[in-house]
């Protein structure tokens, strides 16, 4: 089995070599995406030296000129892997907040409970959050808690970004109609996989504070998010009513 560890990049020259060293230190099925957005700080060059450093083939770089989000990143990332075979495909952040000893637990529990995505939750018996304030803390529940109730999801910690696809989940979902283009990016995804009938499993994780630089959230991002919660839920009003209007009609 082959896993591809997609990591999306914007002035992460910190944390980068010790993170991608912990990956390749969980076995040998973890393979590297770093997809950089021509991060001012030198990133980008970082990416290129680990990937001739190592020398392995289990680093992969692409370079995408200026900032062009973290949505847009993780679809090149995961057509990238289709297209390379590969049978898991992860979303992982870039600072440490995602702690890559998980991985081989997701695959693990991907084995165990024959899941079709398994998402890293906080907010499940055993995950947490370390060093955030409490109204970063508020936030973030209370997000989770709004985009479940407004769609209908049954999935505690839908805002989260340490995910893992199987093939068939990213070759069915319609990648290209995805309209999220920042934080509402998780939400969305988790929703269509749930509405496509695919088995979703939450597994703890504990969140930590990423270790250097700033984070990368603003309440634009933030907004984008609610924004993209009610438009799919008036989508899936509209969708229920076509289809009860349809069965009306029926002779």
């Amino acid at each position: 089995m082959r896993a591809l560890v997609v990591i999306p990049t914007y002035n992460e020259l910190g944390n980068l070599s010790p993170l991608v060293e912990s990956i390749l230190d969980q076995g040998n099925m973890f393979d590297i995406l770093i997809i950089d957005d021509g991060s001012p700080d030198g990133t980008g060059l970082l990416a290129d030296h680990l990937k001739d450093t190592y020398a392995t083939g289990r680093i992969e770089v692409i370079h995408r000129q200026g900032k062009l989000g973290l949505a847009t990143a993780y679809l090149a990332g995961f057509r990238y892997g289709l297209v390379k075979g590969y049978d898991l495909i992860f979303e992982m952040d870039a600072d440490f907040s995602h702690n890559p000893q998980y991985l081989p637990r997701f695959v693990e529990t991907m084995a165990r409970t024959g899941a079709d995505v398994v998402l890293g939750s906080r907010y499940v018996a055993g995950g947490g959050v370390t060093r955030w304030p409490w109204y970063r803390q508020l936030i973030s529940r209370g997000g989770s808690l709004y985009a479940g109730l407004m769609l209908g999801l049954p999935v505690k910690d839908i805002t989260g970004g340490f995910k893992c696809f199987s093939h068939k989940v990213l070759e069915a979902l319609d990648l290209e109609s995805i309209q999220s283009s920042g934080y509402g990016f998780q939400i969305e995804m988790t929703y269509r996989a749930v509405k496509a009938g695919y088995r979703v499993v939450e597994m703890p994780i504990v969140f930590e504070e990423r270790r250097e630089g700033t984070s990368k959230m603003s309440p634009a991002i933030f907004t984008e998010a609610l924004w993209m919660v009610a438009k799919m839920r008036a989508q899936s009003a509209l969708k229920n009513e076509g289809e009860t209007a349809s069965h009306r009609v029926r002779p």
